[in-house]
Order: C-alpha cells, then sequence, then structure tokens
C-alpha cells in the first residue's frame, strides 16, 4: 500500500489544528509538534516539541508534503507587557525552529504554511482591507507584523511558502464564539461598544479547506486573506448570533461595561472593541469558492450542532 503523504502541524492541538485533523486525516498521515508528551492518537501521532527548538523532532519534516505553523500564544489574555513579550517570542522562535528544521532535512517539506492574522491591519473602520493594505497601529498590528517579519527573514529555498492572515474563525469548540454563545443564551447577547467595528469571520469549514488547497495547489504562494467575503459590523453579527440561539433582543453593551467584564474574564477589551473589513481578494482571484458565505446560515450549523449549556 502507498503511504500517505505526510502533514506536520506545529502548534495543533488546539481549535484549529484538531479541525485540521478530523478533516484531513484520511488522505494525509497527520504528525503533530505539541509541547505535551509524544504519544499516539486515532488521527495524528503526537511528537514533543519545545516550540524554540529544532530537537530530534525536525526528522518529521525531512520528506514531509507540509509543514503548517499554528503556534503562538493565545491572544485571549491581558495585555500586559509580559503577556505581550511571551506572545511577541512565542511566535518568533517558532517560525525560527520551523526553518532550522527545514534546512536540516535531505528532502525539506514542499510547502509551509504559516499562521498570521488579520488583525495586521489594525482598527480600520470601514476601510476594506485586502493583501495589499498597509499594516495599521497598535500592539497586536505589532505582533502580527514581527510574526510575517521573521516568516518572510527565513531563507527555505526548496519549500513553497503561504501565509495565511486568518480571521475570526467559527466553528464548534472555538473560544471566544464559545464564549460569546454563553453569553448569548444568558440574554447578555447585545451589541459590544459602539457596534459598528466590523467583524471579519470564515466558517472552520472553509478554512480548512483552503490549508487543504495551499497545500496541494502549486500555484498557490505569498500571502492570502483567510476570511469570509462578507465581513460584518458587530452589530450585525450580535443580531446573527441571537437569532441562531432563538434569544430575543439584548442590551448594548457601552465600553465601560466591556472594559470591566473583559477584565474579569482575564482578557483585552480592544480584541472586542476594535475590528476590521477584511476580504478575500487573492482568494477569489484564484477561484476558491466558499461553502459559508451568508454569516446567519453558518451560526445557525454551528448552533444546531452545539449542546446548550
Amino acid at each position: 500500500m502507498t503511504p500517505k503523504p505526510r502533514i506536520i502541524i506545529a502548534g495543533g492541538s488546539g481549535f484549529i489544528g484538531r479541525a485540521i485533523i478530523e478533516r484531513l486525516h484520511q488522505d494525509y498521515e497527520i504528525v503533530v509538534l505539541s509541547r505535551s508528551s509524544s504519544r499516539e492518537e486515532a488521527h495524528a501521532r503526537f511528537v514533543q516539541w519545545d516550540g524554540r527548538t529544532s530537537g530530534e523532532w525536525w526528522r518529521v519534516l525531512d520528506g514531509a508534503a507540509a509543514v503548517i505553523n499554528l503556534a503562538g500564544r493565545n491572544v485571549s489574555c491581558r495585555y500586559t507587557p509580559a503577556n505581550c513579550r511571551e506572545m511577541d517570542k512565542s511566535r518568533v522562535n517558532s517560525v525560527l525552529a520551523v526553518a532550522e528544521a527545514i534546512d536540516q532535512c535531505e528532502l525539506p517539506p514542499r510547502v509551509w504554511v504559516q499562521a498570521s492574522t488579520t488583525a495586521i491591519y489594525g482598527d480600520a473602520g470601514d476601510r476594506i482591507c485586502d493583501e495589499e493594505t498597509a499594516p495599521g497601529e497598535g500592539y497586536p498590528v505589532h505582533t502580527a507584523t514581527l510574526w510575517e517579519r521573521t516568516f518572510n527573514q527565513t531563507c527555505t529555498p526548496k519549500t513553497r511558502r503561504v501565509v495565511l492572515r486568518m480571521s475570526f474563525v467559527l466553528g464548534r469548540g472555538g473560544g471566544v464564539l464559545a464564549l460569546l454563545m454563553k453569553l448569548t443564551r444568558a440574554f447578555l447577547g447585545g451589541s459590544v461598544g459602539s457596534g459598528r467595528q466590523y467583524i471579519s469571520w470564515i466558517h472552520i469549514d472553509d478554512l480548512v479547506r483552503i490549508f487543504r488547497l495551499a497545500i496541494e495547489r502549486e500555484d498557490v504562494s505569498g500571502v492570502y486573506n483567510a476570511t469570509s467575503p462578507d465581513a460584518v459590523t458587530n452589530r450585525q453579527f450580535m443580531r446573527s448570533l441571537r437569532r441562531s440561539l432563538h434569544r430575543p433582543w439584548s442590551p448594548p453593551a457601552p465600553a465601560w461595561a466591556v472594559k470591566i467584564g473583559c477584565w474579569f474574564l482575564g482578557t483585552e477589551p480592544m480584541l472586542a472593541l476594535t475590528g476590521r473589513r477584511s476580504i478575500p481578494k487573492r482568494l477569489e482571484e484564484i477561484g476558491f469558492a466558499f461553502e459559508h458565505t451568508d454569516l446567519d446560515q453558518a451560526l445557525r450549523s454551528i448552533a444546531q450542532c452545539t449542546l446548550p449549556v
């Protein structure tokens, strides 16, 4: 039997990594680089790494079809100086470690798909942001810019390179959406702040299809916005979420209340109070067809598969 082509996922233990494993394991051998101990699971083999150095784990990259790097500390935290340094360091170190590992391979992976974020455009108001839009200003922009700059400064001449700037990912088990669904079920699903800030979103099924596209299409390289074509305002998003969960209108949460709530939740208010209107210009140019372009339909499909809490 011909062995399956191998995909390596660095930082693949989270929401997005698990979705990639679930949907691609039938066609690919999946190896996950994880900070926890090495082990075998039903659809993937987990190999321990530290996210900083190219220890013996580099050998699993040799001859691989692809390496996907999702590694980096979760941004849903308070933006203290220590946390900001850790978010930056975790992203830079993982990119450098993957590059060093590729350099040691006799047969380097055919493609490196590197995660990034549409937060690179900053708090962009109603300005439309495509892949040619300049970075914005502020801390999340700094982190995203540093992430991509580090990737661009590495040299892997035998490996095709793709950057996916991911937006707000919708799916079962997704951290932020799970929290918003809990609040909405508790009749706290009103708009946040002004409600006019844009939310660029993508259904997890479409995101995984974009990862597959990046792996399998030789003509795909460079930066792509991994976001649905239909960004919406926060007010529109929360209205759609209430509809999907059969909840009535809820009073809006003013900025001061959001800041207090985020303090109790241990997260950063700017994640809720700022936004951007990103579009997938380059994906549409190469003919990628999104399956989930209607927010109401996307949220209903998730709500129907999620047990009430």
